[in-house]
């Protein structure tokens, strides 16, 4: 008789802000948690000093398994892949010594696409979809920065509420990360993205912090004919989801006290002068909207920008 799925033991093959927010919470939860990076400064500063954890719920230090190599690591009950998304390949890879043939395998990337790029090489067999509302920055290496406790969703990509799905949901939730089984994952993922292709380039084009992006009116008209045509090609793409939805919640989002003073993720990538996401984020919809036929100049617009800013980095 097959064992019950029981996940508890838990690696993050990515650990960088959101990888170690993520690993470090179940950590504290009393999961058994190892996280795998290549950056060795600060897998070093884990293993002697463990993970300090800063910012929302207080500063405090997590002693936490960490590694270079996954191959140390023995087999898991779920990996989670949490890398700069050009990385996902490389991460996929490095997560399969971890497989066993129950592991189940999720990212909370943004952008769309990650579950086929991770499922082409683990098999599609093992991974669900994930999104996140969570926010984190690496202070220096072996420090992470909690930016609140908001929250996590997962779900088969066919809509199916599994038992797996229902049982890491329940157990992440348990051990301190808000985490809901979904029935529509593929909608939450286009909301988040809706987010970021709002909130990302023009924080990082302009230095705005997250409350700062629609101060100004004609910076707020783009912003909102960029969601227009992303919700074109949500629609387009089978997704139901209106720009006026996407509208409302980038409100809540950028009025919100505990987010308004928040760094976007391309903000941080562009002040440590790192190549962004745009590709995954305002990228997916010009390349969405070319496979459908949508026009998305306002989009292919923030992508050349940004693009252009990234040539200084190099």
């Amino acid at each position: 008789m097959a064992k019950e799925f029981d996940p508890k033991r838990i690696a993050v093959v990515g650990a960088g802000a959101m990888g170690s927010l993520f690993g470090g919470l179940l950590c504290e939860g009393g999961l058994d948690v190892t996280l795998i990076d290549v950056w060795k400064e600060h897998i070093d500063r884990i293993r002697k000093d463990g993970l300090k954890m800063a910012g929302y719920g207080g500063d405090r230090m997590i002693k936490i398994k960490a590694t270079l190599d996954s191959k140390e690591a023995g087999k898991m009950d779920v990996v989670i892949i949490q890398p700069k998304a050009r990385h996902t390949p490389a991460a996929a890879q490095n997560a399969m010594p971890l497989l066993d043939f129950h592991t189940v395998v999720v990212s909370f990337q943004n952008g769309v696409g990650k579950e086929e790029t991770i499922g082409g090489i683990v098999g599609m067999e093992h991974v669900i979809a994930g999104t996140t509302a969570q926010g984190a920055n690496i202070l220096e290496p072996g420090v992470v920065r909690n930016a609140g406790n908001l929250p996590t969703k997962i779900g088969e990509l066919d809509g199916r509420l599994s038992e797996r799905v229902r049982k890491i949901a329940d157990t992440f939730t348990k051990a301190g990360l808000q985490t809901t089984a979904s029935e529509n994952i593929q909608l939450d993922i286009w909301k988040k993205l809706m987010a970021n292709v709002a909130i990302n380039p023009i924080s990082g084009l302009c230095n705005f912090t997250v409350g700062e992006i629609l101060d100004i009116p004609e910076v707020k008209e783009v912003i909102f004919e960029a969601l227009d045509e992303a919700a074109k090609v949500a629609n387009a793409a089978g997704v139901k989801l209106e720009s006026n939805e996407a509208k409302e919640v980038l409100l809540q989002i950028t009025g919100k006290e505990g987010t308004r003073t928040n760094r976007s993720g391309m903000l941080v990538d562009v002040l440590n002068e790192r190549k962004t996401e745009i590709d995954v984020i305002n990228g997916a919809i010009v390349r969405l909207g070319k496979k459908y036929g949508i026009p998305t100049p306002v989009n292919k617009t923030l992508v050349a920008a940004v693009k252009g800013l990234e040539r200084n980095f190099t």
